[in-house]
């Protein structure tokens, strides 16, 4: 199989001749970004540089595929929130001190949203990965989803409280932001993206599994049928509890933190949705080395998890050949699968 056919197949509940490795979130480092000579924050913002850090995923890792968006932050920047966009060590970030907006009134679409430098670098990067691996790997796009954009547009704690003291005016600004989640992924579905991961970060460190049911199962559900590809859905933290209401969005995968025990998500799912996950960040593939990440790639395969990714986004100083063992780990595991 392509590493395309592989991440394609995965995500359709179809055979695959091995477990694919992907980066649903994305595996930028500053050593690839010297590699490449594609440092943040230039490559946050320019197409070309974000084509050539994100196929460092493929070219030099080994991944099944591509994503070029690096962050979280493209659309609320487009959206008028203060950036902050830090060097090539550093990821750029929000100022959620300073919210642009204050209630679901004020939501709408900038006309040149699609225009914006920041959206652009997205949807052109897509463009030129997918002519040139678009046969041959998996471009995978992200679009954030709306209780993301919410803690960037209105502040993590202004929206919190709402959903407490007005959760009608919350469910509102929910669905209006939705309309920016499905427009940028439309745009980059029409760049050439072949699925897109959906971070919308509803975490078990700040709501309830409960919240998730009441605030965004529908509306995850609605965006299967509003974009016409396969769909990751990306939630940090623990996040067992929410599973099963996950599991029947009817999304093609759920992208899963390293807080979950691989074999107790994948009871949670119930096979109602692929997992894909969920080697840990910060202290396997930062802080150790190649035996400990295999180990960790062993125990998702055990478990039967679909398909092998870090848990999100990489510390940006994690060592080439701690992500280079997780492909290794998965073929060697599947070698001594087929011998036996």
């Amino acid at each position: 199989m392509t590493p395309k056919q592989r991440v394609m197949n995965a995500l359709a509940g179809k055979p695959v001749d091995r477990t694919p490795v992907a980066n649903p979130t994305n595996v930028a480092t500053v050593e690839l970004m010297d590699l490449v000579d594609a440092p943040f924050p230039e490559a946050c913002q320019n197409p070309e540089l974000a084509a050539r850090l994100a196929a460092t995923g493929y070219t030099e890792l080994g991944f099944d595929s591509i994503s070029p968006y690096f962050s979280i932050i493209q659309e609320s920047s487009a959206l008028g929130c203060e950036m902050q966009w830090e060097e090539k060590d550093n990821w750029p970030t929000v100022r959620m001190y300073n919210p642009v907006w204050k209630d679901a009134d004020d939501v709408h679409v900038p006309n040149n949203f699609l225009e914006h430098r920041d959206v652009k670098a997205i949807t052109e990067s897509i463009k030129i990965l997918k002519q040139e691996y678009g046969d041959e790997v998996a471009i995978i796009g992200k679009t954030m989803g709306p209780w993301t954009l919410a803690y960037h547009v209105f502040g993590v704690e202004r929206f919190l409280l709402g959903t407490v003291d007005n959760p009608d005016e919350t469910m509102r600004a929910l669905e209006k932001l939705t309309e920016i989640s499905v427009l940028f992924g439309e745009a980059q579905i029409d760049a050439g993206a072949d699925v897109l991961t959906f971070p919308d970060h509803a975490t078990g460190d700040l709501v309830s599994g409960e919240y998730y049911k009441r605030f965004l199962q529908d509306i995850h559900t609605d965006m299967v049928e509003a974009l016409p590809v396969p769909l990751i859905l990306h939630i940090c933290g623990r996040t067992v509890d929410r599973m099963p209401y996950i599991a029947q969005t009817g999304m093609a995968s759920f992208h899963f933190d390293s807080k979950n025990d691989p074999q107790e998500a994948m009871d949670a799912v119930n096979g109602g949705i692929g997992l894909v996950g969920n080697i840990n960040n910060p202290e396997t593939l930062y802080a150790r080395g190649p035996e400990e990440v295999r180990q960790e790639v062993y125990k998702c395969l055990e478990a039967g998890v679909q398909m092998i990714a870090p848990e999100c986004a990489i510390p940006l100083a994690t060592k080439i050949q701690n992500l280079m063992e997780i492909p290794l780990a998965v073929k060697d595991w599947t070698g001594e699968r087929i011998s036996q």
